[in-house]
């Protein structure tokens, strides 16, 4: 058993540095899982950074030069964030107060209509069970919308939270996009001069996160602005704050778009029946995940190494646990750091580990 351990340390923390190494991310995953709940919103803003030096590096790579670039692009960053707080927010708010009012009748209609289902197809279950189901979910339902009526006339801490998040983050974002090499500089400083490894390790994490992350977004933003033209094509009620669902879903893979269907077909079902304009949305909605799955994914993260299902399910288990909605955001991209960190990791022999995957 010692000699399998023995053999196992020499193989990954030979180097005196891979043991300093591992110290510090150790160290650092403890932090952010300590105190992960003061940090969202630094995390959120390198986050955004990563987004938006993509566009810095772009104009950059085009002659523009980096101070112009940085500005540039951080307005462009704020013009966007206005024109959601103040156009796309809105809207979404009405429709999901809108949905909350109109619950009741949703439920009513939804349980007229499986009842009508159960008697065609009896013995698949019993009348008992499918009441006791729906007390169930009819209870589920009004307990969400009392939370959200709760959450709206309590909501004055979370309103001065968020206008806080919402200035310091654009200022966060701002100072790492503007002062990266200096920040990267100060850290540096305290790490020791060999180095050598930690810079692999690095420049491996970098890559990987920044490719995940700016293709994240145009992932959210191709699917939520799909989806939001073909519901508003087919009529749908609630078409922007089921889009905005839809395109948040590809956050957690396979995971996500599970549940965002349920509210898709539930309001669907409720609008149009079993009709075929119910037929119709579904359609279009299985269309577009499959165009992200077979098209978007392998295009925008062909240069990023893939998670493995159960990697991902592991992740947002544990960060949604520690963080909760926080956690369940980030898990995917800490995830996908931590994986990067593996495939860099110096190896005694040059057999390639499958580590996550």
């Amino acid at each position: 058993m010692l000699k399998v351990v023995k053999s196992w340390f020499d193989r990954y923390f030979s180097d005196e540095e891979a043991v300093i190494l591992f110290l510090l991310l150790g160290g650092g995953l403890a932090f952010i899982v300590l105190w992960g709940d003061i940090l969202a919103p630094v995390i959120a803003s390198i986050i955004l950074a990563y987004v938006i030096q993509g566009l810095v590096v772009y104009l950059r790579s085009k002659g523009v030069n980096n101070l112009v670039a940085i500005y540039i692009s951080f307005l462009f960053f704020l013009s966007i964030v206005v024109g959601f707080f103040f156009s796309v927010l809105p809207l979404v708010w009405r429709q999901l107060t809108s949905l909350i009012r109109d619950m009741p009748i949703i439920v009513t209609k939804l349980k007229a209509l499986v009842f009508s289902l159960q008697e065609e197809y009896s013995n698949l279950i019993t009348l008992q069970e499918l009441d006791h189901i729906i007390q169930n979910l009819t209870a589920e339902v009004a307990n969400f919308g009392q939370w959200v009526l709760s959450q709206s006339l309590e909501g004055l801490p979370v309103f001065i939270t968020a206008m806080i998040y919402l200035i310091v983050v654009p200022i966060l974002v701002f100072f790492f996009i503007k002062d990266k090499d200096r920040i990267l500089t100060s850290v540096v400083s305290f790490l020791p001069k060999n180095r050598r490894l930690m810079n692999q390790v690095w420049d491996e994490m970098n890559r990987q996160f920044a490719n995940y992350v700016r293709g994240k977004v145009v992932e959210i933003a191709v699917v939520g602005g799909c989806t939001y033209i073909g519901f508003v094509f087919m009529s749908l009620n609630y078409s922007a704050l089921l889009a905005i669902l839809v395109g948040l879903s590809v956050v957690i893979p396979y995971i996500g778009a599970v549940l965002v269907t349920i509210p898709v077909a539930m309001i669907a079902l409720f609008q149009f029946g079993l009709s075929d304009a119910f037929y119709y949305v579904m359609f279009i909605f299985l269309i577009i995940q499959l165009i992200d799955g077979n098209v978007l994914v392998p295009l925008l993260f062909s240069e990023v190494v893939n998670l493995h299902p159960t990697v991902i399910i592991i992740a947002v288990l544990f960060f949604g646990g520690v963080w909760g909605v926080w956690g369940v955001f980030f898990a995917i991209p800490l995830a996908t750091m931590i994986k990067a960190v593996f495939t860099a990791w110096p190896r005694q022999d040059k057999a390639q580990q499958k580590l996550l995957s």
